[in-house]
């Protein structure tokens, strides 16, 4: 199969590898599509590393990551922060990479904060869940850098952003303004970042929920990868406009297009 587009945005987990196993045709077409004169964007939801981290994982995987192809829910999180909350202190619920991310922003971090941020937080203490409910009982702004509920693994899922955020709501009654994929602030960031209009992108991905639709949500081309989180048997009760564009078995059975 042969898609022709200017901007292919590539999931990653489960899509162009799975926990520490490359999948080499991705690799392969990935570098195809540069050569081609397309441009390539890796974005993921999973706020737990920041760029630099993804950047030598992508590198060490052989797929030659360039400077700018790099985004994840954590940077659409930044962004909103900086432009539409401009001085607010922060208590973030996530690993030291991200709360590094943050700092680096000029975010201010802080114990007693005026917004609670609750991301894929593997060194997870529930001394610190403890204290972002009762933040958001006093009246904290609340937000979540994504709603994945789990994170694929070669052994497995583990609980991930939203699956947290919901233990959150469960015990404070608020539900989190969410980021990432599939909400519009992170397409409108990555067609404004790379200057590309949406009927000319694509989006490749494990999960209906957060790849599939922001791509329907946008406008981009939806692609479906069956190499992490969805088996084929769930898109039987998916609704018509949610339904991916495209569903393949995986990134191997695509051929890149001809040289622009």
């Amino acid at each position: 199969m042969k898609l022709d587009r200017k901007l292919y945005v590539f999931d990653m987990d489960g899509t162009i590898y799975l926990g520490d196993r490359v999948f080499p045709f991705a690799v392969d077409y990935i570098k195809g599509l540069r050569a081609s004169g397309r441009r390539v964007l890796f974005f993921t939801n999973n706020a737990s590393k920041n760029k630099s981290v993804y950047y030598d994982r992508l590198t060490r995987m052989g797929f030659e990551p360039r400077e700018g192809e790099i985004m994840t829910s954590g940077d659409v999180t930044i962004r909103f922060l900086k432009e539409h909350r401009p001085g607010k202190s922060v208590f973030l619920l996530g690993t030291r990479s991200l709360k590094n991310s943050f700092r680096e922003a000029g975010i201010k971090l802080s114990r007693s904060a005026d917004i609670v941020v609750s991301s894929f937080d593997t060194e997870l203490t529930y001394k610190a869940l403890e204290r972002a409910c009762t933040l958001i009982r006093g009246g904290a702004e609340y937000l979540c850098t994504h709603p994945d509920f789990n994170c694929p693994t070669e052994t497995g899922f583990i609980p991930d952003s939203g699956a947290i955020a919901a233990a959150i709501t469960a015990s404070t009654g608020v539900v989190p303004r969410y980021f990432g994929k599939p909400y519009a602030d992170t397409a409108e960031m990555i067609l404004s970042y790379t200057e590309t209009e949406a009927r000319d992108a694509c989006i490749f991905g494990d999960r209906l929920y957060t790849d599939i639709a922001l791509g329907k949500n946008s406008g981009m081309t939806a692609v479906l990868v069956l190499t992490g989180e969805t088996r084929p048997e769930d898109l039987e009760n998916v609704p018509p406009e949610k339904l991916p564009d495209i569903v393949i078995g995986s990134i191997a059975d695509l051929t890149v297009p001809g040289r622009i």
